[in-house]
């Protein structure tokens, strides 16, 4: 096999360090749509205008508070928890 063969790439070359962009980053476009958002809610009445839309139409701002809001929940899972739950099924 000639020199020039056993150079050519497949593109499957694996994972290079510190190629591409880093994990969290936002591209340019989506830096730019979240830029423009920001501003125009704050053109819009920022925090009031929210309030205004939370009471008017409070499916679509409960929709957009769990697209906002983080996921991760920190516990303490080694924590004591003194409590009890009882069931009680009642006849019809």
């Amino acid at each position: 096999m000639s020199e020039k063969q056993s150079k050519k790439s497949t593109g499957r070359g694996g994972k290079r360090e510190g190629a591409g962009r880093p994990a969290g980053s936002l591209d340019k476009g989506n830096a730019l749509i979240r830029e423009m958002i920001v501003e125009a809610l704050d053109q819009a009445g920022g925090v009031e205008y929210l309030v205004r839309q939370a009471n008017a139409k409070p499916a679509a701002f409960l929709a957009l508070i769990g697209k906002v809001m983080p996921v991760q929940i920190e516990a303490d899972v080694n924590a004591n928890v003194n409590g009890s739950i009882s069931v009680q099924f009642v006849k019809p």
